[in-house]
């Protein structure tokens, strides 16, 4: 008799790829649109942006921290650079870009100081970030969009073109930007000793302490991180849109927060890898995808990410608890 035993996941990526494969056979069965190369390049372009933003704050997770201020950020970024070139003609693409990257990582620092210095829960400094900068935007702005903008910023352009019988087709700049990010963080996290520092706060803080890890910094790095990932993020979506609206992301930072965990990152840090995280996006974006080509309401969505949220929360703690029980019995 075959040994199945060897196909079963030892690892949440494990058991993610499986689920993943699982969704992707249901939905090719119940709509002949859904493995189309057309649509499946459409779902992973569409998803680029979460995906961007969820490796930002994957490392945050890592650290222990959490940051839901990335979309208001990615948002100020927007109507920053755009106003500029609106209001002073200024359209340097690398000065624009460094400028936006600047000013994100900024953000993420000031998130990172406030919580260190205040002690207080990083969800909640970053909450109040959130709505601080959402306010603040739309008050000035007035909840006016832009689509006015330079054109290195919104001229579409042909990255990897390829052919499937006879049909042209290409991978966008949002998908390989994405791509190139993630190269980017599993390099940070598995290559470096930084890596294994924003692991090890992650894991125990107090113990890295102790052995000399300046945790401090180590959270400035992973919030700065993040404030540049959303940067990163928002001018992409601008690039996908053709224009700035100043609402347009705030409101998806569960997408984000779900498709992180679902990946195995847990919210009491010190686990996770870049891998699972792009399934995480990937499992979230499937569902999206194929529950919309099925017919079925996107309103159903916000219960499977309100639930995966819930059940991620109730099997990391109940992780932890396991891990910390100590019996004598």
């Amino acid at each position: 008799m075959p040994d199945f035993s060897r196909l079963r996941p030892h690892s949440s990526q494990g058991w993610l790829a499986w689920v993943l494969l699982a969704f992707v056979l249901f939905f090719a069965c119940a709509s002949d649109q859904f493995l189309t190369v057309q649509n499946l390049l459409d779902l992973a372009e569409s998803y680029a942006v979460t995906g961007i933003f969820a490796l930002g704050l994957f490392v945050v997770l890592v650290t222990g921290g959490i940051d839901i201020s990335f979309a208001a950020v990615a948002s100020v970024v927007q109507y920053l650079i755009a106003s500029l070139f609106v209001q002073f003609q200024f359209d340097n693409a690398v000065l624009s870009i460094a400028l936006a990257i600047l000013c994100g990582t900024l953000f993420g620092v000031i998130n990172a100081l406030l919580i260190t210095s205040l002690r207080v829960v990083s969800i909640i400094i970053t909450i109040s970030m959130q709505s601080l900068l959402f306010g603040l935007l739309m008050w000035f702005t007035g909840g006016r969009s832009l689509y006015t903008l330079p054109d290195w910023w919104i001229t579409l352009r042909s990255v990897l073109p390829f052919t499937v019988q006879g049909n042209s087709f290409q991978i966008g700049l949002p998908l390989v930007t994405m791509l190139v990010i993630a190269a980017l963080t599993a390099l940070l996290l598995n290559k470096t000793h930084l890596g294994r520092q924003l692991y090890a706060v992650g894991g125990d803080a107090e113990s890295a302490r102790r052995i000399g890890i300046r945790v401090g910094l180590i959270h400035v790095f992973a919030y700065g991180w993040l404030g540049a990932m959303a940067a990163i993020g928002g001018l992409v979506q601008v690039y996908r849109m053709g224009e700035v609206v100043p609402n347009a992301l705030v409101g998806g930072e569960l997408d984000v927060l779900a498709a992180t965990v679902l990946g195995g990152a847990s919210l009491m840090g010190g686990k996770g890898t870049v891998s699972g995280t792009l399934m995480g996006v990937f499992l979230i974006a499937i569902l999206k995808n194929g529950l919309n080509l099925i017919g079925v309401s996107n309103y159903f969505m916000n219960i499977v990410v309100g639930g995966t949220i819930m059940v991620a929360i109730a099997v990391t703690h109940y992780k932890k608890r396991k891990e910390t029980d100590v019996s004598f019995v």
